[in-house]
């Protein structure tokens, strides 16, 4: 496959639940160093574009990633009620390339092997999809906040696995086209398909419990 991707990772550096979260040594490197080196092992990669309102952060990354290009966030589009979108669509005109991955810090987890499928199974498919996104399979019983169920029948009591599944978007990593992304504004498109994540591998950083969690986890995978 001759197509290659940019990848998007935007980062702030001011984080709320877990601070200095980007910077903080996970399994003894910043954290956002382990989706850095994750994504730069596929052959699928040409470009790591980091969006960050944070001097520390560029300075890190361009010290230690020969093929990251780092895009300095404008006031205009910084603070935590930010939508990712306005992020994005100030990232994909500001770089050059029509493909595009999009994927966050807070997925260290995340393997190369599950990032090539993903782009394999777009490229792959454009002519009947125009974007990819990352779920987590659940077959589990599920209720509304009313406690009317989801996808069972309290009556049938049919066992968890052959219940119908449910897919959760997970935030992973997105694939998309400039095109798509400025026709649909946003990045899940109108003819999307899904890649199905690992649980353990989507484990995604929002709290100190998942940092300690995912790190534990981590040293585990990679002894």
């Amino acid at each position: 496959m001759k197509t290659k991707i940019v990848v998007l990772i935007p980062m702030k550096g001011h984080s709320e639940r877990v601070p200095n979260k980007n910077l903080k040594l996970f399994n003894g490197r910043p954290l956002y160093h382990w989706i850095v080196l994750t994504v730069l092992n596929s052959p699928y990669v040409k470009e790591v574009v980091i969006n960050t309102d944070s001097k520390i952060i560029k300075d890190d990354a361009l010290i230690n990633f020969e093929k990251v290009r780092v895009i300095d966030r404008p006031v205009s589009i910084q603070g935590d009620f930010v939508s990712m979108n306005e992020v994005i669509n100030y990232d994909l005109k500001n770089s050059e390339g029509e493909h595009f991955m999009q994927t966050h810090s807070t997925n260290p987890l995340l393997q190369t092997k599950t990032i090539n499928k993903a782009i394999e199974t777009y490229f792959s498919n454009l002519n009947q999809c125009d974007s990819v996104f990352a779920v987590t399979k659940w077959q589990t019983r599920l209720y509304w906040q009313d406690t009317s169920p989801v996808n069972h029948n309290p009556k049938e009591l049919l066992r968890t696995q052959d219940l119908p599944p449910v897919f959760e978007e997970n935030s992973n990593f997105y694939i998309f086209s400039k095109k798509t992304f400025f026709k649909d504004k946003k990045r899940i498109g109108s003819k999307p398909m899904m890649a199905e994540v690992d649980k353990l591998e989507a484990i995604d950083i929002d709290n100190p419990e998942d940092f300690i969690i995912a790190e534990l986890l981590h040293k585990m995978m990679n002894k």
